[in-house]
């Protein structure tokens, strides 16, 4: 090879080489993927601590604290003590994210208090006319009567708009309930929540976060009446009725909260006793539950996982309560659940989740079969359904104000932990 030959070949090979360098390396699909996720604000709330408000997993890892699960890839989750309000960890807690059908927990814990459960209505059809298109529905009926309490059944077992709607109207309209809420957030200091439709449907503006959810669920477990609904495996509801039939007709509807009633492909979670589960297009899947274990009752929040594997929302919460257990007593918290502002200065009563709220729908009454139409399953087999038990019977514990404001605690009732689980079958 001649020397002009070889020096236009060194040359041109000199000169691929920065081309070669500056080029970017092709990203595999998954990277591409992970590009494209949306990322959380750099700066978010910092309600409950500043470690709250920082993007990314906060957790204070030491000698003898376990590893955080790797398979848990939700937008936004949390992990707490119910009882103390310990934040054990969390990730971009309070990232304000769509929260689908979780925020019925706030319309329940607004407006369950204020309506008598054996109170009866006759469904209208403007009460069913701001349905969203494509909402879960339990199947009410127009021109059909149905109890507050067979309506609560329909919002937390199937979690039903059209049950939504209906309450919304007995409470003086969708308007009124939609201020009611904000109202009652703000009260709960869950100031990354902000509500358009009672129902969790997608709308524009619609948010909450984790930590928001998790404070509102502590809040609702204080209602007796909560308590029961939220745990209810299955139920009997209302038909059509028919002409000319004396009786009416009932159809069973089921939780489907999944680590409640289990499913194909994931067990019930023992110790598990509610609460709300949601997902739509924009939120994709959200949860947040509440289980008990050797005498700790701890509350989890996942919001939007990212995982395709089957009830990703459901395995990712279990996966931390399992962690959560595990770490007890033994991670040092990076943030805590604050009271209700009403708390602070002694005006909340625990009963009513701190709203000042007594209402004569509220958790006095006694739990249970209204009309004969709900059955909680029977204990033994499924963990979920013995908490479920213990969840609605027992003696209701109440929590006074001064008290919070001493101890810095918001214990569930001790009615949650009343019964020991079953062992798994």
């Amino acid at each position: 090879m001649s020397a002009l030959k070889k020096t236009v070949l060194t040359v041109a090979a000199a000169a691929l080489v920065p081309v070669l360098t500056a080029a970017p390396a092709l990203a595999s699909p998954a990277a591409d993927k992970e590009d494209k996720q949306p990322q959380p604000p750099a700066a978010m709330s910092t309600v409950g601590g500043a470690k709250l408000g920082r993007p990314g997993t906060q957790v204070n890892l030491a000698p003898g604290v376990p590893v955080l699960p790797k398979e848990v890839t939700g937008r936004s989750w949390i992990v707490a003590d119910a009882e103390s309000g310990d934040v054990l960890a969390s990730h971009n807690a309070h990232w304000r994210l769509p929260p689908a059908s979780t925020l019925k927990m706030l319309f329940a814990d607004t407006v369950l208090p204020k309506l008598p459960r054996d109170r009866s209505y006759v469904v209208t059809p403007q009460d069913l006319a701001r349905v969203g298109e494509g909402s879960s529905l339990v199947g009410v009926k127009e021109k059909q009567a149905y109890t507050v309490h067979d309506l609560w059944l329909g919002v937390f077992l199937r979690s039903g708009n059209d049950a939504v709607h209906v309450l919304s109207s007995m409470n003086g309209g969708v308007g009124k309930t939609v201020r009611e809420m904000n109202d009652r957030a703000d009260e709960l200091q869950a100031l990354d929540t902000h509500v358009v439709s009672p129902d969790g449907y997608d709308a524009v503006g619609q948010v909450s976060s984790a930590y928001d959810l998790t404070l509102i669920a502590r809040s609702g477990m204080q209602n007796k009446d909560f308590r029961e609904y939220c745990s209810t495996p299955r139920a009997k509801f209302p038909g059509e009725v028919k002409p000319g039939n004396k009786k009416r007709s009932t159809f069973e509807i089921q939780n489907t909260n999944r680590l409640l009633t289990g499913d194909y492909g994931i067990p019930a979670y023992q110790g598990i006793a509610g609460v709300k589960n949601g997902s739509t297009t924009h939120a994709g899947a959200t949860f947040t539950g509440v289980a008990e274990r050797n005498g700790k009752v701890l509350l989890v929040t996942v919001m939007n996982p990212s995982a395709k594997e089957s009830h990703a929302v459901y395995k990712e919460a279990a996966r931390l309560l399992d962690w959560g257990f595990s770490a007890a007593g033994k991670v040092r918290p990076v943030g805590e659940l604050v009271p209700p502002k009403s708390a602070r200065t002694g005006t909340g009563t625990g009963e009513s989740g701190g709203n000042g709220q007594t209402g004569s729908g509220g958790g006095d009454q006694a739990a249970g079969d209204s009309g004969g139409r709900a059955t909680v399953a029977a204990a033994g087999g499924s963990g979920g359904a013995g908490t479920a038990l213990a969840v609605t019977g027992g003696v209701l514990v109440l929590l006074a104000g001064g008290v919070f404001l001493v101890n810095r605690r918001w214990p569930l009732p001790e009615l949650v932990r009343r019964r020991r689980q079953q062992p798994p079958s």
